[in-house]
């Protein structure tokens, strides 16, 4: 088969600069500016990753440690709603205290040199009530949205609140506020969002950018507000009986078109869809906050979306052009309890989606509880290479192979495309999407010509590309003076190794033979660790090589630097963090022991200001042994107090196997079962008959009322073991019908539409004394046929049964470790 071929093009002109009326604060050191194809911060191209986590809707004596994951999973700044009716439920009430208290959330950010971005609405969405809009100021005679004087009275003070908060926050005292959003999905109201702006900044917010969201046809003021765009693998506000959208469909192919005009159609009318989108192109680059980091539930839509198919659709977008990746959510939360009514959309406000009352997990890289899921170590491993090589990849143009799919059922012709320079850039491949699979593409090879330098044409040997895969590969890359003409492995990261030599870490895919293709001009020896190496004219090639922790390909380059090139295997590189820890930036991994996990993810945090601003690494795992490898490894062991260190090698990398004391075996951990525990769910009562199906608004099916978990639904007893940590411990619930709620005695703690997944839910949360005296109710009710109701993967047979199966407790942990010398300790927590 011949190779896929495409033409890379020099730019007609270069990009627009100071064409827009962005400016940063005076006299920063980093100033932001905004071109016509990329961001730049302090004079260079930057590449961020923004992240949405929602304060309101977390306690906020987590929320350091919640930050310090998203930090470490590669997001450079976070996204928050401010969700006024979460602050002003009762009118003239505002509220900033515990959860609401959004000085101290951005504060937490600055502290941990995380940029902050407000969502300031007024109207967000979120899934919340009203969308975020209080009742009392829809019970007024005005129009909200508009310029009605009697609207613009109360968010002006509304406004004013927020800017109270943030005060000494803004970039021009050195804080964290790089961007502020106007509204949301407005679409029809340009000049609403102008008054908007201006309103903001008379009450005193500042920011270099300011942004719109821009999907939908939107109409914007011009020059105004920096559009930003979305797009998700899979979506809650479509018809139950609608299959997977085109609107999703589309964000698995390599286009250039940035709008999605599917997000959030449901609250637009059916006249504005469809039409020709807003040109931005040529004056604004491509930038994003809504790829979707999951997707939430709704009453009579339940889709699932998998790991693979957020971080396929992240890499998608890279290859598309994106300068900016956001993702709603990053991090899942749960809805506060309202004071007068309940604060989840629903069809009681008009709405057109019933969603669960408490939980908004998303489905989110973290989970409600802050869980990690696979799709955090996806997503983490595109942050690390955009965190070393985004300055690279961001002035580079996305180009697309003259042979492209003929449309969106085509899914025979493989998609990639390339983000390229004059002479050098990073090829993108995808071969994945939800739903319907992609053929494996064997005898795959690419010739890339560029305006600067010879053509390439690679691997020397084609490959086959694997049903499921999807990548990115170098292209004439420089390393320490080393150019890699190509790899057939994902870059990660740059670190320096024991040795003081630059090491490039590169990811391998399963079932493509790792080649790599160096230029023989740029280096004097190479040395390689297992496979072979050969000299073709200019380029030695080396292939056979077998990626793992040792798999190092020594080089010393022509200019006399020492650079090594790591290739770890796929499942290794997704345990892969890098950070700051005991004074040098270390490659770590990070992975349970043997036979531990219980189904709960693990992942490191960097605190550099913790002991005394020595620093400290902590760990979050299941209870059990975990296991951390570093590169470079520290001048001594680290010290677990209150556990036991004990030191190996793995390859190129020192390994340690940290083991707590203490446990109590009954509840996993050290010989008991790895951190889970079978627990005993007590039927109290058989469920009756399902309720009959009622529909809302736009036909769809609405939840069951509340008086149905009083009177029909199935309910069971769980009662606490004694002895058991309720910190950092889940309840995890395997059970099948329609709905289900959780209670402490009488209070909603915790609910979820069955969608096919275990349901968590954190003890940690409950009230304590209760919970130990009272345990838990479940109530789960079952769903009748006839429910027009769509759940990825579960049958109505399934559905209609209402019962829990079984359930677990499953314990999780947190490490300090400390450098040795120091006091290190192990404190359980969720």
């Amino acid at each position: 088969m011949p190779p896929l071929r495409l033409k890379v093009s020099a730019p007609a002109a270069p990009p627009l600069t100071s064409h827009l009326p962005f400016s940063d604060a005076p006299g920063v050191p980093d100033p932001i500016e905004v071109t016509s194809r990329y961001l730049t911060r302090g004079g260079r191209p930057w590449f961020p990753v923004s992240g949405e986590f929602h304060h309101t809707r977390y306690p906020a004596a987590e929320w350091e440690e919640e930050l310090l994951k998203m930090k470490a999973g590669g997001v450079t700044a976070v996204a928050s709603y401010v969700i006024w009716i979460h602050h002003e439920e009762v009118e003239g009430r505002i509220r900033f205290d515990g959860d609401r208290d959004l000085r101290r959330f951005a504060g937490l950010c600055a502290r941990h040199g995380l940029d902050f971005v407000p969502r300031i609405g007024p109207w967000s969405h979120a899934e919340v009530r009203n969308g975020g809009l209080p009742d009392w100021l829809l019970a007024r005679a005005c129009t909200p949205r508009t310029d009605d004087p009697a609207y613009l009275a109360p968010v002006r003070t509304w406004y004013e609140a927020v800017a109270a908060q943030l005060s000494g926050l803004d970039r021009a005292h050195g804080g964290p506020i790089v961007a502020i959003q106007i509204e949301n999905e407005l679409y029809d109201q340009p000049g609403h969002l102008l008054t908007l702006k201006r309103m903001a900044q008379a009450a005193g917010l500042s920011a270099p950018l300011w942004t719109s969201t821009a999907w939908g046809g939107v109409r914007l003021p011009p020059d105004e507000l920096l559009p930003l765009y979305g797009g998700y693998p899979e979506t809650f506000w479509t018809e139950a009986d609608g299959g997977w959208p085109d609107t999703c469909r589309k964000h698995f192919f390599f286009t250039h078109q940035r709008d999605d005009e599917g997000i959030g159609a449901d609250l637009r009318p059916t006249t504005v869809r469809g039409t020709e989108p807003m040109s931005t192109e040529g004056r604004f680059p491509w930038a994003t906050c809504e790829l979707g980091g999951g997707m939430a539930v709704s009453y009579h839509r339940r889709p699932r979306v998998d790991a693979a198919d957020v971080g396929a659709l992240g890499l998608t977008k890279i290859g598309c052009g994106s300068v900016w990746q956001g993702y709603y959510m990053f991090h899942g939360g749960t809805n506060p309890a309202g004071e007068r009514t309940t604060l989840q959309e629903s069809h009681a406000t008009r709405y057109p989606n019933d969603l669960p009352v408490r939980t908004y997990d998303f489905q989110a890289p973290l989970g409600e509880y802050g869980q990690y899921r696979p799709s955090y170590d996806e997503l983490r491993l595109q942050h690390l290479m955009l965190a070393d090589f985004g300055e690279l990849i961001a002035p580079m143009e996305s180009f697309l192979p003259a042979r492209q799919p003929a449309g969106q059922d085509d899914r025979d012709t493989l998609r990639w495309a390339v983000r390229a320079s004059a002479g050098s850039g990073f090829l993108f491949v995808n071969n994945h999407q939800p739903h319907e699979g992609l053929p494996d593409h064997p005898d795959t090879s690419f010739t890339v010509e560029f305006p600067a330098g010879p053509a390439l044409t690679f691997p020397s040997t084609p490959v086959t590309v694997p049903t499921g895969a999807y990548f990115c590969w170098p292209l004439r890359l420089d390393v320490g003076g080393l150019r890699l003409d190509w790899v057939t492995a994902q870059p990660v990261c740059t670190v320096a190794d024991d040795d003081g030599r630059t090491v490039l870490v590169l990811a391998a895919t399963d079932g493509v033979p790792v080649e790599l293709a160096l230029d023989a001009r740029t280096l004097r020896s190479v040395r390689v660790p297992s496979g072979q190496s050969a000299t073709l004219d200019d380029r030695v090639l080396i292939t056979g090589l077998r990626p793992g922790t040792d798999a190092l390909v020594e080089v010393d380059t022509a200019d006399g630097n020492r650079v090594g090139l790591l290739v770890l295997d796929a499942r290794t590189a997704r345990t892969a963090y890098k950070g700051v820890a005991w004074g040098a930036e270390r490659l770590v991994l990070c992975e349970p022991g043997d036979g531990v996990g219980g189904g709960v993810g693990a992942g490191v945090v960097f605190d550099a200001h913790a002991r005394g601003g020595q620093g400290e690494v902590r760990v979050h795992g299941p209870a059990g042994e975990m296991s951390l490898a570093f590169l470079p490894a520290p001048g001594r062991p680290p010290v677990v107090t209150g556990g036991s260190v004990r030191e190996s090698e793995d390859g190129v990398f020192t390994r340690y196997h940290l083991t707590g004391d203490g446990w109590d075996p009954r509840f996993g951990g050290e010989g008991g079962g790895g951190g889970s525990r079978v627990g005993e769910a007590e039927p109290v009562r058989a469920a009756g008959p399902a309720p009959e199906p009622v529909t809302g608004v736009q036909g769809r099916a609405s939840a069951p009322a509340d008086a149905h978990y009083d009177t029909t639904a199935a309910e069971y007893a769980v009662a606490v073991p004694d002895g058991l940590p309720l910190t950092g411990t889940l309840l995890r619930v395997h059970w099948s019908g329609d709905v289900a709620r959780a209670y402490v005695g009488d209070k909603l703690v915790a609910d979820q539409f069955h969608s096919g997944r275990a349901w968590d839910i954190a003890l940690d949360r409950l009230p304590a004394f209760a919970l130990r005296g009272e345990g838990l109710r479940l109530r789960v009710l079952p769903r009748a046929a006839e429910a027009r109701v769509y759940v990825a993967g579960v049958s109505a047979e399934e559905a209609a049964v209402a019962t829990v199966g079984r359930v677990e407790w499953v314990m999780t942990r947190t490490w300090a470790i400390g450098e040795a010398g120091e006091a290190g300790e192990v404190r359980e927590a969720g």
